[in-house]
């Protein structure tokens, strides 16, 4: 397999996939965080010192529609120029930028038009079907339109570099079918790759014990893939957030009005029993910060998890738990983060989560290895400024969970074959 820091890039144009879906301010259309767009500068400036030339592609939300001005990637111009340091060209049309791409010369940059203006990148057909037969065949139709989308994209470029760990699980005309129209020496993974693949694999395969994973997040049913690869893996398993109800109820709890997902009450007594097998210890939240509504006004009352008051909710984890899973935490060598503790977004309920991001770096001061991965895990830690106290931080929440589920993903096995 080829490699980005073996490559030279002299002469070649490389077309990048990027992931340049960052939020925009909905009044002024203005970027409100260029994370993803810092992430993808090594790469961008490795291709430029070595002489090459780049013409970079992303998709930008869900347009419906080809163009949607609301979704453009004009609006990130100015962005991406003040971190590249220099001029970028633009391609209203990423689909018809042949000219443009042949124009190109070594040290300058091209940004396509958003990919997903054309229904070949996802190979989703849009529009109403009068049967699923008639769907069936407009998306059978569209695979071999996409076949020619990722073809006409490849025609643009040399070398193919995928950069984008965010879609790195989609098999959409940028990320994997492309990467059939370029040689094994001339495709590679982008620097930010890399660096998601190495942090995953170090958890996945070489974890030093005791390894400590923390799932978070509303539902079971979003986390059992995980829960259950690494169940084989680690030696504590760390639950919380709104799926805690579903297994207290399961054990027999009072929840009163919180979360549950009663038709799962079975798979959480499933999990706990696999666990138990595995001699793998399952921390669940004792007590709890519980809301008479789910709002950021409510009335609050603090109750053991199991004897949750009628007409309450447990939004967030209490002291107890926190010292628990703080200590947990503390004593081990390999913490992997998914999901928040409770309601994150409401400050009356973020105390848990802020808890555990800063129970996270305080084990990577004593030399644990951290993986952070999902929104709510990831803005816990960028908001108490702790992403230089871990040690990685996932780029790709539903990317991160399908490799961490073990399945591959499709922008990634069109490079590395596995």
């Amino acid at each position: 397999m080829q490699t980005i820091d073996k490559f030279n890039f002299a002469g070649k144009k490389a077309i990048v996939r990027v992931d340049f879906n960052v939020p925009l301010n909905k009044e002024t259309g203005a970027v409100t965080d260029d994370t993803r767009i810092r992430g993808a500068l090594p790469t961008i400036k490795k291709i430029l010192a070595d002489g090459g030339s780049v013409i970079l592609m992303s998709h930008m939300g869900r347009p419906k529609q080809n163009p949607d001005p609301k979704f453009s990637l004009k609006q990130i111009i100015s962005a991406v120029e003040d971190r590249v340091g220099q001029k970028i060209q633009f391609a209203e049309d990423c689909a018809n930028a042949d000219a443009q791409a042949a124009a190109l010369k070594a040290g300058e940059i091209l940004l396509l038009e958003n990919l997903r203006f054309y229904e070949e990148e996802e190979g989703k057909p849009r529009g109403e079907f009068a049967t699923d037969e008639e769907k069936k065949e407009a998306k059978k139709a569209l695979k071999a339109k996409q076949k020619e989308f990722a073809k006409k994209l490849a025609g643009y470029a040399d070398v193919y570099v995928n950069d984008a760990f965010g879609t790195a699980h989609r098999a959409h005309g940028s990320t994997a079918v492309i990467a059939e129209y370029f040689s094994t020496e001339n495709k590679m993974f982008g620097f930010l790759i890399n660096s998601e693949l190495i942090a995953m694999d170090k958890v996945l395969k070489e974890a030093q014990a005791p390894f400590t994973a923390i799932m978070g997040g509303a539902k079971v049913s979003d986390k059992i893939l995980i829960i259950e690869n690494l169940l084989d893996r680690v030696q504590n398993l760390i639950i919380g957030g709104g799926m805690t109800y579903t297994f207290i109820k399961a054990q027999g709890g009072e929840i009163g009005n919180s979360l549950c997902e009663v038709d799962k009450l079975d798979l959480a007594l499933e999990i706990l029993n696999k666990a138990k097998a595995k001699g793998v210890n399952v921390y669940i939240p004792t007590d709890a910060v519980n809301a008479d509504k789910f709002a950021a006004d409510a009335e609050t009352c603090i109750s053991k998890t199991n004897e949750t008051p009628a007409g309450w909710m447990g939004l967030d984890i209490a002291d107890e738990t926190i010292a628990t899973f703080s200590e947990v935490i503390a004593n081990s060598k390999t913490v992997l983060w998914n999901g928040p503790m409770g309601v994150f977004e409401m400050e009356k309920f973020a105390k848990g989560t802020t808890a555990i991001a800063h129970a996270v770096a305080t084990a990577t001061s004593k030399g644990a290895f951290s993986l952070i991965g999902g929104g709510d895990s990831v803005a816990a830690i960028n908001k108490n400024n702790l992403a230089d106290k871990v040690s990685y931080v996932s780029t790709g929440g539903g990317a991160m969970l399908e490799y961490m589920e073990g399945k591959v993903l499709p922008g990634i096995e069109a490079i590395r074959g596995f």
